[in-house]
């Protein structure tokens, strides 16, 4: 049915009808837009789509593991991506990949000069490695947002308000390594760098802070340098080398091995072996030692009363050849002890019989004075009557001549020497 049969009640009906759903068409539609450019907004904040980023690089050996896209992590979080991956020249012999870099902001404030590296380091098992940025210790940041100005000394006495600037480079002094300026310091020693013979000096404005990068840290010349788009700075890497190619080292020193340890293993089997037959014999030897320790046992069950161990160590007839010994030997010492007590006594009364003759001679000495110069004179009387009786003739051979006698006497008394006769043969003598 044509829209002109209708009747004006239900065209005026329809054209609301279409109203609506064009109204609702349409906000669908701004619903979808503004879900479409919200899910954008949230893709790039999360990405760090509208955040600043420092471009780095770096070498490697090999590019196993690597790709451009992967994540650069720093102490664990996830900071910046790999952008760029390339081989040397085939000219260039000291390094092989080229790896680009970058980093989101403010992440890259933590990479100085000194103390940060470029860690190339294994992810899993499968060979996959990961790069990985390591925090500044010391130096100054490698980029810097605030204006820089070649200037000379004069020009940076005269500025307003030197409290806003700093320095941008390193100053050595011409007579040594001491340092007369560094970056950020403030301009506070210009006339020794004037006195050093510098006549231009790099500058930047310290209380301005722009969004990108106005310098890069130049590590040979000890300055920033005005950044340019295409500048990189140059993280130096430690690189650890694949899982797979450390797995495959070890597999190759396994192979090495697996000859020794196979002789290994021969040696544990032939000591096993001989360890069951060892078994074996003590077993064996335990069982023909067990009638030996159930008699030791019933020895030593014996011994728990006086005298059982001379028993069990000594014959019988031993026992009583030493009992009879022992009586022997007992009794002869009471006769001993007893014959010398009878002995002791019969010298003690021989000691009082010794003693009253002495004291009867002493007192026989004290009543008579004259006896011990009678007696002296005898003996010298007797003495006197034997010398003239060894002298008289007749009785000199009854008394032999003493040691003196033979000394004075012997030339005279001794008998004299017979001739000695020398005898020949019969032919020397002539008959």
């Amino acid at each position: 049915m044509a829209l002109q049969d209708l009747t004006p009640q239900l065209r005026t009906r329809l054209s609301r009808m279409e109203r609506a759903v064009g109204w609702f068409v349409m906000l669908a539609f701004l619903l979808l837009a503004f879900g479409f450019a919200y899910y954008i907004y949230n893709t790039a904040e999360r990405k760090g789509w509208f955040r600043t980023k420092a471009p780095y690089f770096t070498f490697t050996t090999s590019a196993n593991g690597l790709k451009p896209g992967d994540p650069v992590t720093l102490m664990g979080l996830a900071v910046g991506q790999i952008t760029r991956m390339e081989p040397m020249p085939p000219e260039v012999f000291q390094y092989n990949i080229y790896v680009e870099f970058e980093l989101k902001a403010p992440y890259f404030g933590y990479i100085w000069s000194e103390g940060s590296y470029a860690i190339v380091a294994p992810a899993s098992l499968l060979g996959n490695r990961m790069l990985e940025v390591t925090k500044g210790t010391n130096g100054f940041p490698t980029y810097v947002f605030h204006p820089l100005r070649t200037t000379t000394v004069a020009e940076a006495k005269a500025l307003p308000d030197l409290t806003n600037w700093a320095m941008a480079e390193e100053l050595v002094a011409p007579a040594g390594t001491n340092l007369l300026a560094q970056p950020f310091y403030p301009l506070t020693n210009l006339d020794a760098i004037a006195e050093a013979k510098y006549t231009r000096v790099e500058i930047m404005h310290t209380s301005v802070h722009q969004k990108l990068m106005t310098g890069i840290w130049n590590d040979q010349d000890g300055r920033y340098e005005p950044y340019k788009k295409g500048n990189l700075y140059w993280l130096h890497s430690n690189e650890t080398p694949a899982a797979t190619e450390q797995l495959q080292a070890v597999i190759a020193q396994v192979q090495q091995a697996l000859p020794g340890v196979f002789r290994l293993t021969n040696q544990l089997t032939a000591v096993l072996s001989n360890t069951a037959t060892l078994t074996s014999n003590l077993n064996l030897i335990a069982v023909e030692a067990r009638p030996a320790i159930s008699n030791l046992t019933a020895a030593l069950a014996g011994l728990d009363r006086p005298g059982a161990l001379g028993e069990r160590v000594l014959p019988p007839e031993v026992l009583q050849q030493l009992e009879r010994t022992l009586g022997a030997a007992t009794s002869t010492l009471t006769n001993a002890s007893t014959n010398l007590t009878m002995l002791a006594s019969n010298l003690n009364r021989s000691l009082d019989h010794l003693a009253l003759i002495t004291g009867n001679f002493s007192e026989q000495v004290a009543a008579n004075p004259t006896l011990l110069r009678n007696v002296a004179d005898t003996i010298v009387h007797a003495d006197e009557f034997v010398q003239g009786l060894k002298k008289f003739w007749l009785f000199r051979h009854l008394f032999p001549p003493g040691p003196a006698a033979a000394a004075e006497g012997g030339a005279t008394n001794a008998p004299l020497p017979r001739p000695s006769r020398t005898l020949s043969s019969p032919k020397a003598g002539g008959g």
